[in-house]
């Protein structure tokens, strides 16, 4: 691997085996007093986020440190973009600052891969390589680091993702989350429902390797896992549906919603969570729920894909 920048560059085999790496790291710094290891001494790694983030930029900059890399980050508000600055000046300037992997998070659908176009480009010209980019969500395109820990999750709390039904709620259209879950679930052999309002939906989602339905309630029973969208407000004009509270009405998930589940059913938000809208939060906080244990799972799954891309298959992670 040269960069992450889809879940659709990555086989079964290659996703399990990040899979696999996670768990690895996670048992590495089991009992450890300081949580440090030496597997990315010497390198650099730079987060460089031009929307605003809480968990990918927290738990890859934990991840980084974790594994002793020197980590920086660089936000857009307070960087020469805020001057003009353009998205190749910015990422050439940092590759020659001496970053050996770029963390990108940019509004715009395709960012990221400009971005390594730009770097593989320079490294062709120069005879020098270039950083290794990580996609850490563009626009309403991919966000494959958040698939690759919600995957992981899954596959602690089922045992396996073969043969599971994964239902998808909510803000389809805008969300990077979904479009990654769904070919990364269906890589890994999960059989995914998408459920959402018809304005809710991106044009061509048939297309997508899942099936599409505008009925929540029934498609709880028998779901093994369901995944809770945020609305994303802030890139919506106009109106997708009448109000917050026949949204919640018709896709929110309650406590009556959550009984339909079966018992090992296991309830998944990306965050942040629109508690009363999308989620009530007595099934935010309920045994079902692994939120917090996605947050937990974002920092192993990072460890594993930088060192995935910075070191290689072969090393041990202790």
């Amino acid at each position: 691997m040269r960069h992450l920048l889809t879940v659709t560059d990555l086989d079964r085999a290659t996703a399990t085996e990040l899979l696999d790496e996670a768990d690895r790291f996670e048992q590495a710094l089991l009992g450890r007093d300081v949580k440090k290891l030496p597997t990315l001494r010497g390198r650099t790694v730079m987060t460089v986020f031009y929307e605003n983030s809480t968990r990918t930029r927290v738990s890859f900059e934990v991840a980084g440190k974790w594994m002793s890399a020197d980590v920086i980050n660089v936000s857009a508000s307070s960087s020469s973009v805020s001057k003009g600055e353009s998205l190749r000046d910015t990422a050439l300037t940092l590759h020659a600052a001496g970053a050996d992997a770029l963390i990108v998070r940019h509004p715009a659908s395709g960012a990221a891969h400009q971005i390594a176009r730009w770097m593989d480009a320079w490294a062709v010209s120069s005879g020098r390589g270039g950083p290794a980019i990580i996609n850490a969500g563009d626009g309403t395109h991919e966000h494959p680091t958040q698939a690759l820990l919600d995957a992981l999750t899954l596959r602690q709390r089922l045992g396996d993702i073969e043969g599971k039904r994964v239902v998808i709620v909510g803000d389809i259209l805008h969300s990077r989350v979904a479009r990654s879950n769904v070919f990364l679930l269906a890589t890994l052999g999960a059989e995914v429902v998408l459920v959402a309002p018809r304005t809710l939906l991106p044009i061509g989602v048939e297309s997508w390797p899942a099936r599409v339905s505008h009925a929540l309630d029934a498609e709880l029973p028998g779901a093994d896992a369901v995944l809770m969208l945020r609305v994303q407000a802030e890139r919506m004009n106009g109106g997708f549906f009448p109000s917050a509270r026949e949204y919640s009405i018709n896709y929110g998930l309650s406590e009556r919603r959550m009984a339909l589940l079966d018992e090992h059913a296991v309830v998944l938000h990306p965050g942040p969570m629109l508690r009363g809208m999308e989620i009530a939060s007595a099934v935010a906080d309920s045994g079902k729920a692994a939120i917090l244990q996605q947050v937990t799972n974002g920092v192993h799954m990072r460890m594993a894909v930088l060192f995935r891309l910075l070191v290689g298959t072969q090393e041990a992670v202790a």
